[in-house]
């Protein structure tokens, strides 16, 4: 057996390309788009005149920083003058209905991994397998059947890409993601993929840490924690999923306030609560609200929250089912300390 797919389409791919041409690569960047964006540069580097990668959002997570600085990833700032300096577009781990900035670009290659669209798209060479767990498992596949070794920075940007999409192999992957990560392993720099995974924090965000950590208190089988006004949500991601590597804690709300609108991270070990479900039931009314089983988001709109009122009082409240007029006003020493009323942690428990 093949250790990767036969790719049909590959001959289609090619025939897109020619010498006079230049291209660019537009990407929403998180590692799994900037990883594939690289790939794909790769493939394209030698058989036209010029390739770019444009970047549509700015990067602000630790870990991201790492892997642009340490794998000499040069990419562009997306502006609309850019369309009349290109003569063809593509599109990775992403597809023209997920950002404004793609709309009416017209791609010549769209190759992704998340949910088809109703309609299908009208481009040269699309390729849309929702089956697997990261795009750049594809870009693996394209450069294994190309006959393409990855260099080291690319197989350790292609890895982590990997890891990230698919949670360290916790969230949705096929066996496709496993052989591709498998793989990439002989080439990668693994003391750099650990570097990079390691950069979780910027310094500063520790103050907040702290006031996380004085600031928790229990519902039921789970602790709510309210940080305040945050300069980047991501702030909120990184503290609960450190609350999660505390054993005693089985699910965890972590609130801030981003641009003067309420945002909720929710985590759970994906036994004791279904927290995709919770953040739908007690956010969807007032605000965009889901998410899965282990990971949610609830984001609420300033006009959807009290003008005078207490924000931290106002998100207990809906944690709660509304029915804890008042929180406990003294932070806990240690996990659990503070808690609801015991007929509330009966409606909250497991």
């Amino acid at each position: 057996m093949a250790y990767f797919r036969q790719i049909p389409k590959l001959q289609r791919l090619l025939q897109l390309f020619f010498r006079d041409e230049r291209w660019l690569i537009l990407i929403n960047a998180d590692p799994d788009a900037m990883s594939s964006a690289l790939a794909l540069k790769r493939i394209l580097t030698r058989r036209v005149k010029e390739v770019h990668i444009a970047k549509v959002n700015p990067i602000t997570r630790p870990d991201n920083l790492a892997l642009v600085r340490y794998t000499h990833m040069h990419m562009l700032e997306y502006e609309p003058s850019m369309r009349d300096r290109f003569q063809r577009f593509a599109i990775v781990d992403s597809q023209p209905h997920h950002h404004p900035s793609f709309a009416d670009i017209p791609f010549s290659i769209i190759i992704d991994h998340h949910p088809l669209p109703e309609t299908p798209y009208d481009a040269p060479y699309v390729e849309i397998k929702p089956d697997y767990g990261a795009t750049a498992t594809l870009m693996t596949e394209y450069l294994y059947a190309l006959d393409m070794r990855p260099g080291k920075l690319l197989a350790t940007a292609l890895q982590f890409g990997i890891k990230t999409d698919t949670a360290n192999f916790e969230r949705h992957f096929c066996d496709v993601d496993m052989r591709a990560y498998h793989y990439l392993n002989r080439f990668a720099d693994h003391s750099l993929l650990s570097r990079i995974g390691r950069s979780e924090f910027h310094s500063h965000w520790l103050e907040f840490f702290a006031k996380a950590c004085t600031n928790m208190y229990s519902l039921g089988s789970g602790q709510y924690v309210y940080i305040g006004e945050v300069e980047n949500s991501d702030i909120l991601v990184v503290i609960a999923d450190f609350f999660m590597r505390v054993y005693e804690i089985r699910w965890v709300a972590v609130a801030g306030l981003f641009q003067g609108d309420l945002v909720v991270v929710f985590r759970s070990d994906g036994v004791s609560k279904d927290v995709g479900a919770l953040a739908s039931e007690r956010f969807g009314d007032i605000g965009s609200a889901g998410g899965h089983k282990v990971m949610a988001r609830a984001e609420v709109p300033a006009a959807a929250l009290p003008e005078k009122g207490d924000i931290e009082l106002f998100v207990w409240q809906r944690l709660s089912h509304g029915r804890q007029k008042v929180r406990p006003k003294t932070a806990p020493e240690t996990v659990g300390h503070a808690s609801l009323p015991d007929e509330l942690m009966d409606d909250m428990a497991d």
